[in-house]
């Protein structure tokens, strides 16, 4: 068995990252997420081709956004507001079950711890919720969401830290 490593990086968002996450962002929804979790029709609802980079600056800016990179290339990102809430968290579609999600979480637990918040939340994917249990997030139930005219299940999850 060979032991694949590389060279990550965590850090702040910046504001030139833009464009490359919004990218992963894309990719991972369409080509991570499992045809039997969600349809084409709701993929394409989540992560629509067209997306305002605009609106995304000002999301990922006015929260905590932190950035995994190897080599100058994005390879994960997670958002957390304010209140706990993981607003979204998401891994390139290359780089899945390779750790880099978990580094991500313990930054954005540790800049929460630091902030004084004592649980995070967020709304899990059907793929993504494997992922939050084994980190020990709880679900706490299972809703419905409409986006662009297609109904998605996610998961009401959440972690005391």
């Amino acid at each position: 068995m060979s032991l694949i490593t590389f060279l990550m990086r965590l850090r702040t968002y910046e504001i030139a990252d833009t464009e490359e996450i919004m990218k992963l962002f894309n990719d991972t929804v369409h080509q991570v997420n499992n045809i039997h979790d969600y349809t084409e029709e709701q993929l394409d609802a989540w992560a629509p081709a067209k997306m305002d980079i605009d609106v995304w600056i000002k999301s990922l800016a006015n929260k905590f956004t932190y950035v995994a990179e190897e080599q100058g290339k994005i390879i994960g990102f997670g958002e957390l507001e304010v209140n706990g809430h993981l607003h979204r968290f998401y891994c390139h579609k290359d780089f899945q079950r390779k750790g880099i999600g978990k580094n991500i979480l313990e930054q954005l637990e540790s800049k929460a711890k630091v902030l004084g918040i004592e649980k995070l939340f967020t709304q899990a994917s059907i793929t993504a919720k494997p992922f939050f249990e084994s980190q020990n997030f709880l679900v706490l139930k299972q809703q419905e969401v409409e986006l662009r005219g297609q109904k998605l299940i996610y998961f009401i999850i959440e972690k005391s830290i």
